[in-house]
C-alpha cells in the first residue's frame, strides 16, 4: 500500500457511521454497506461485487458467513468469512426490502452499485459525521486491526486475519495492522 492509509474506526466512530446510515434515504441498505466494511473487512470492490447467492444459505435464508467468490475479489482472492452477528442482523432485515438476486447492494435506480459509488458514499458519511482522514478503507482496516489483536484468544494466528482479508502475503496483512502505543508501554512493562 503506497502513500497514506485510511485510519483506524474507533467503536464510537463506527457508531456515528452507523447512526449517519440510519438518518440517510436508504438506512437498511447503507447500515449493510458499513457492517459489510467494517464486521467482514470488504473492500468497496468486493461490497459492489457481493451478490445475493454469496451470502444465502441452501435455504434460501440468510446463512452464517459469506462466500466470497473469485471473481467478485481483488486479484481473485475470494474467501469463506464468517458472517458477524451484527451484520447478519442487517443483511436480513435489508433482505425483507430487497430483491431476491443478484447484487446485494443496488443503487437507487435499482442497478448495482459500482465500486466507485460505495467509495463516494463513504466520503460523504466521513465528512457528514467529522471524519478526517478516513476513506471507504476504513472499515477494513479497523476489521484487520481488530483482527489481529484479538486472534489470540480464539487460539488463531495471524495467518487467519490473512485468510480472512484475501492477502496472498503475511507482510500485506502486517501493513494493515495499526499498532497500539498503550499495548506497546505495557508489553516493555513486562519484559
Amino acid at each position: 500500500m503506497s502513500g497514506k492509509q485510511a485510519k483506524v474506526l474507533s467503536e464510537d466512530d463506527l457508531q456515528d457511521l452507523l447512526i449517519y446510515a440510519s438518518a440517510s434515504r436508504n438506512p437498511l441498505r447503507n447500515r449493510v454497506i458499513v457492517l459489510l466494511s467494517a464486521k467482514a473487512g470488504l473492500r468497496a470492490g468486493e461490497i459492489a461485487n457481493l451478490t445475493w447467492d454469496m451470502v444465502l444459505g441452501p435455504t434460501g435464508a440468510v446463512g452464517s458467513a459469506i462466500e466470497l467468490r473469485d471473481h467478485a475479489a481483488k486479484k481473485r482472492s475470494g474467501r469463506l468469512i464468517p458472517m458477524h452477528k451484527e451484520l447478519r442482523e442487517a443483511m436480513i432485515d435489508w433482505r425483507g426490502t430487497a430483491p431476491a438476486t443478484g447484487p446485494v447492494v443496488r443503487s437507487e435506480r435499482g442497478g448495482a452499485m459500482t465500486s466507485l459509488s460505495i467509495v463516494v458514499w463513504f466520503a460523504r458519511a466521513y465528512r457528514a459525521v467529522g471524519l478526517e482522514g478516513c476513506s471507504s478503507h476504513s472499515g477494513r482496516r479497523t476489521f484487520i486491526t481488530r483482527a489481529a489483536r484479538l486472534v489470540h484468544k480464539t487460539g488463531g494466528s495471524l495467518r487467519d486475519v490473512q485468510l480472512l482479508a484475501g492477502h496472498r502475503s503475511i507482510q500485506t496483512t502486517q501493513r494493515y495492522i495499526d499498532g497500539d502505543t498503550d499495548a506497546q508501554r505495557k508489553l516493555v512493562a513486562m519484559i
